[in-house]
């Protein structure tokens, strides 16, 4: 039987103990961040978690196990892809973590357990930049000093995103996801700002080129040379399109080239220079040009690039004196819908001064604000939802990412927490940061060493 002189459950023993390990832990330790996990929604027939969130983060005193490196099997490279499997053993306060971490997340909707660490809950490992989650919490070790525990030791792997949403205001930690997972590019309309040029004018430019054999086989657009102008004057500049709709002789499709266009019409040709096309993987396509017989438009220069375009815009110049020709021109958009690049479509001719142009206007759309990550967004026609991942302003494109539906073209794709609002040019589905999550690129490395076609279903090199 126990010595009934000496109180082995001391409560002035076990406090003495447990700040005596608080002290340790202070000391010794480093400062980590727990980050409960909350359950969003659950399949209640087998009480499978579809959804939770983690939404604040604490700091707390931990010691570090081990510091001989991180346990577990380290790098892999397996059937999945390249795979990180990291461990991590945490040494935290049982009084600090019931005082100072329960209270405030007790009231948090939808946490399970708030009285002790819970598996499943992510840990912030400073030292690493690195999200641990807690896999198993033991509580009884050391085993019952004086009859009380006094720890607890969290059993921590790498963590694993499944497109769990991660916004604890800390920047530091929330970056630590904001390029994981699968996510949508969208471009956006911009502001409808409408882009502005200048012309200059020249004599001995050529007339746009005449394709007198389109050829075919160009995979590319191929490239467009002309001869040198004489001394003193400008060589001309353009530039190829191809087309895929043209019928070659033999009855089959490809790539033929169907038009010319000119960025710089050239100046000082007393004959019309010779053009060569060549490249695009394909060849037979010819073109001949003419000179202008005067003053003519022999470039464009942009001096504002717009924004908001969904098609290339149409230029139109001012006319000449009568008896001349008007000339017209293109321009050519990005992705972004900014216009970068102008061509001549007719150079026009009898021009005795600098002529204007205007630029088509980009169709009127509604787009205001910034986009803030990790908030809601939803389409106005679709009721499509996603979190924000990545805003780029300057090229108009939103990365957004757990995407409920299928946005459409020409939506309003409205932020719940900025108000922000711009309409969708283009959706691109397939756009997956992750070059291993799909074995894409190891899969592109063997096939280079190994046939695995069905002719060679075995293998051989």
């Amino acid at each position: 039987m126990l010595n009934p002189y000496f109180l082995n459950n001391s409560k002035q023993e076990q406090n003495l103990i447990q700040s005596l390990v608080n002290e340790q832990l202070q000391m010794y330790g480093i400062e980590i961040y727990y980050i409960p996990r909350r359950y969003v929604t659950k399949n209640t027939v087998i009480r499978e978690v579809i959804q939770s969130e983690f939404n604040n983060a604490y700091p707390i005193e931990a010691y570090l196990d081990s510091y001989e490196g991180y346990g577990g099997q380290g790098t892999l490279l397996s059937k999945f892809g390249i795979e990180e499997q990291d461990d991590l053993t945490l040494i935290v306060s049982r009084e600090r973590y019931e005082n100072y971490i329960t209270p405030l997340i007790k009231n948090i909707p939808n946490i399970e357990l708030s009285t002790r660490p819970k598996e499943g809950d992510l840990i912030f490992f400073p030292l690493g930049d690195r999200l641990f989650e807690i896999n198993y919490v033991e509580h009884e070790q050391p085993f019952y000093q004086l009859q009380k525990n006094y720890v607890y030791t969290l059993k921590c792997q790498l963590y694993r995103f499944e497109d769990e949403v991660l916004d604890t205001g800390v920047e530091t930690i929330d970056d630590e996801i904001e390029q994981l997972g699968y996510m949508q590019t969208l471009t956006l309309i911009g502001q409808a700002i409408t882009a502005t040029g200048t012309a200059t004018t020249t004599t001995g430019g050529i007339t746009i080129p005449i394709i007198t054999n389109m050829g075919g086989g160009y995979s590319s657009a191929p490239k467009v040379g002309f001869s040198s102008s004489p001394p003193g004057g400008v060589t001309a500049v353009g530039i190829a399109s191809i087309t895929n709709d043209f019928v070659g002789c033999d009855g089959t499709k490809g790539g033929s080239v169907n038009s010319i266009l000119l960025s710089n019409v050239g100046s000082g040709y007393t004959v019309a220079p010779l053009i060569v096309i060549s490249g695009g993987g394909g060849d037979g396509a010819v073109a001949t040009t003419g000179l202008t017989t005067n003053t003519s438009i022999s470039g464009i220069t942009i001096t504002a690039s717009g924004s908001g375009y969904i098609e290339n815009p149409t230029i139109t110049f001012s006319s000449p004196p009568i008896g001349g020709i008007t000339a017209t021109g293109v321009g050519r958009i990005n992705s972004a819908g900014i216009v970068t690049a102008a061509f001549i479509v007719n150079p026009g001719s009898g021009y005795t001064s600098t002529p204007t142009l205007t630029f088509s206007a980009p169709p009127a759309s509604v787009a205001t604000g910034s986009y803030i990550f990790n908030e809601i967004v939803t389409g106005s026609s679709s009721g499509t939802t996603a979190r924000v991942k990545e805003f780029d302003a300057v090229n108009n494109t939103l990365e957004v990412s757990i995407v409920d539906g299928a946005f459409l073209v020409g939506e309003n794709i409205v932020g719940s927490e900025s108000g922000a609002s711009f309409a969708v040019r283009l959706v691109n589905k397939d756009d997956l940061n992750d070059p291993f999550a799909d074995n894409d690129t190891i899969e592109t490395k063997a096939d280079a060493i190994i046939d695995f076609t069905k002719i060679n279903p075995f293998g051989m090199p």
